[in-house]
């Protein structure tokens, strides 16, 4: 209890901050007049509709593969599990619940593995396909060729990030299938997800910004939407169709909460971890 508990008082301190300091940069942007005498526009590429990126499916064969072995280890497996199941590992890799094999159970992981595949899988699509491009309206064309590239890298990270999830469910299941209890069950399950996030973020920061060499500033500036960013993290903006963009700050992308897709993406979220709850815990 105390992990999860700190971890939400560092949030909330940081949530805090953040808050604070966007009250005080819009503060600022409102007495200074940021904008006055500046021309705002809003930049598109067309070609991203004539001409979409390809979805790369190489990068989602690595994922659907483990999931295809897993299903396939667990059915050969099932006969021969023991007839109570580990269903839960603490810290120091040893089980600390148990439930009676049965299909739920044994497969509880397998479910997840399914539904945590689909729902990046589309995100992965969203990205590519339905999120609104940053373009640097000083630069557009160097900007509009940049957020191509941005957009393919992050679709290939998230089915990197995926194929590392499914490993872990993998390693995970085998060890409740098996019986097999170490104190390195953890690690086992964590370190290829924290492997691929760390090599993400490596990758992303390293291609974070558009090159302008060579392209004349057309004096021009993005258009202002603070109204759009509730509490400076969530946007909100119903006239927008894109069902992402990109984050204000950091790496990656958020959702456009003003979308309707947005509470069908959410729903599955929901679901799923409905699902963890139901399977896991339910004996």
């Amino acid at each position: 209890m105390l992990l999860p508990l700190s971890v939400l008082v560092l949030v909330g301190f940081w949530y805090g901050c953040f808050f604070l300091a966007n009250h005080e940069i819009r503060a600022a942007k409102a007495a200074g007049g940021w904008y006055e005498g500046v021309r705002q526009v809003i930049a598109v590429d067309t070609e991203l509709r004539t001409d979409p990126p390809r979805f790369p499916w190489l990068w989602l064969a690595p994922a659907l593969i483990i999931t295809i072995a897993t299903v396939v280890i667990g059915v050969i497996s099932y006969p021969s599990m023991p007839d109570v199941l580990a269903v839960h590992y603490g810290a120091k890799g040893m089980p600390n619940r148990l439930a009676a094999k049965s299909i739920g159970t044994a497969f509880s992981l397998v479910f997840v593995q399914v539904g945590v595949t689909a729902l990046l899988v589309g995100i992965a699509a969203a990205i590519l396909f339905r999120s609104r491009p940053d373009i640097d309206p000083a630069h557009p064309a160097g900007s509009a060729q940049w957020h191509r590239r941005y957009m393919l890298l992050g679709a290939k990270a998230l089915l990197g990030l995926l194929a590392m999830i499914d490993l872990a469910m993998l390693g995970s299941s085998l060890l409740m299938w098996t019986g097999t209890v170490t104190p390195w069950a953890p690690l086992m399950v964590a370190l290829p997800i924290l492997a691929a996030v760390a090599v993400a973020v490596v990758v992303f920061a390293g291609n974070n910004r558009a090159s302008d060499e060579g392209e004349e500033d057309t004096g021009l500036t993005h258009r202002e939407d603070d109204k759009y960013w509730r509490s400076g993290l969530f946007y909100v903006n119903r006239e927008d169709h894109a069902l992402m963009v990109p984050r204000r700050f950091g790496l990656g992308w958020t959702l456009n909460f003003g979308n309707p897709r947005t509470a069908m993406i959410l729903a599955g979220v929901v679901a799923l971890i409905g699902l963890v709850i139901t399977l896991r815990f339910a004996s």
